[in-house]
């Protein structure tokens, strides 16, 4: 059938959970000739039915892309009425069907009239709906909702029946993006801390010099080395190294969220970075001595070196996200070595000439007594 065919190609084409809903609510909003679609996903921790999307002719108090439209399952058990929630033969969820006055033949057993189902209707100046489980993995994970204006004819049997098989359609849909989301996670995500990794610093730089050039925005990096963390690896174990990288990671992440647009990352092993877009370097100097204060009251570890170099500070032109990085590593690399409790902030201390912007400006040749070569 070619409605289903059409369903399964929006599926396909969406990228993201949000793209995936609303492909769902469409595809079986127009197949089944409803005026109104919505997705639901069932927060099992909350008892609650959370809107995802509504698509179609919207009420007043309705939007697309709902912030907060959340309505308590108890009222709505039609979506429990199976043990656990569950098809334990893997079967798809079957529909059920309701009117503004009152059941019309409802299709799934153990779906009987709803007055909360009716009133929402009647509410809305619509007069039917089908809705259908969204069963994924074996479980319902939320529901397909479709509705019709009040005056028009209600949903049959045979809707219902094929709304069992868009459903069935979406769900699978779900899935794959929910994978793909996941995948998308674990590429850009540190496995330890929870915090973007080196390859979404990267991606993010590039787009945010991109708009310096073009906008004169600010962009910002604060580049974090933890001290001590090789004391406590030997002294306490890997476990309780992990925990302090941890520790450090949830500081970093309240400190960041100070500064607006602000990604917050693990660079790898005991390096952490703030990428801030938008904030004058002064603010982003602040949040930097604040990063330093937190991390200095940890209980395990050596507090933090940090180098800052921002494009609103005077550096020279910032062409690559290479020379942005070799800048606010020279200014960390200052700090180890100086034992600082606060930052050092790349070009304070005589622009172009401040020791620190030679240093990272400075040919680049294999390192004798430094500590590591500065990034490439």
């Amino acid at each position: 059938m070619r409605a289903v065919v059409d369903l399964a190609q929006a599926m396909a084409a969406a990228h993201t959970p949000r793209e995936s809903a609303r492909a769902a609510a469409e595809g079986a909003r127009r197949a089944l000739d409803g005026s109104f679609a919505a997705v639901s996903v069932w927060e099992r921790e909350l008892g609650l039915l959370r809107v995802l999307v509504n698509v179609g002719e919207l009420a007043e108090d309705e939007q697309e892309f709902p912030e907060d439209e959340t309505y308590p399952v108890h009222d709505y058990p039609e979506i429990t009425g199976f043990p656990g929630g569950r098809w334990e033969t893997g079967g798809e969820g079957r529909s059920w069907r309701q009117t503004a006055t009152g059941p019309d033949a409802p299709a799934a057993e153990g779906a009987p009239h709803n007055p909360h189902r009716a009133a929402g209707l009647r509410r809305r100046g619509r007069g039917a709906c089908v809705i259908t489980p969204l069963v994924l993995h074996g479980r319902a994970w939320g529901e397909l909702y479709v509705a019709r204006p009040a005056g028009a004819a209600a949903f049959t049997g045979e809707d219902a029946d094929f709304a069992t098989v868009l459903a069935a359609v979406a769900a699978a849909g779900i899935v794959q993006t929910e994978r793909l989301a996941e995948a998308q996670h674990l590429a850009y995500t540190d496995p330890l801390t929870g915090l973007a990794n080196r390859r979404a610093v990267d991606n993010r730089l590039d787009e945010a010099l991109e708009r310096h050039r073009r906008e004169g925005v600010v962009v910002s990096l604060v580049v974090c080395d933890l001290n001590g963390l090789k004391r406590v690896n030997d002294s306490q174990g890997h476990a309780v190294g992990d925990r302090l990288l941890e520790r450090f990671g949830s500081v970093l992440s309240l400190c960041g969220a100070m500064l607006t647009d602000t990604l917050v990352a693990r660079l790898g092993g005991d390096e952490f970075c703030l990428l801030a877009v938008g904030p004058g370097a002064d603010e982003v100097v602040r949040v930097a001595e604040e990063v330093c204060r937190r991390a200095g009251a940890l209980d395990l570890g050596e507090g933090v070196a940090v180098g800052v170099a921002s494009t609103g500070d005077p550096i020279g032109g910032v062409g690559s996200a290479r020379r942005l990085f070799r800048l606010a590593d020279a200014a960390q690399y200052r700090a180890k070595a100086a034992r600082s409790d606060t930052p050092v902030v790349a070009g304070r201390d005589g622009g172009t000439e401040d020791p620190v912007v030679r240093l990272a400006d400075a040919p680049e040749r294999r390192p004798t007594t430094e500590r590591r070569r500065f990034r490439r």
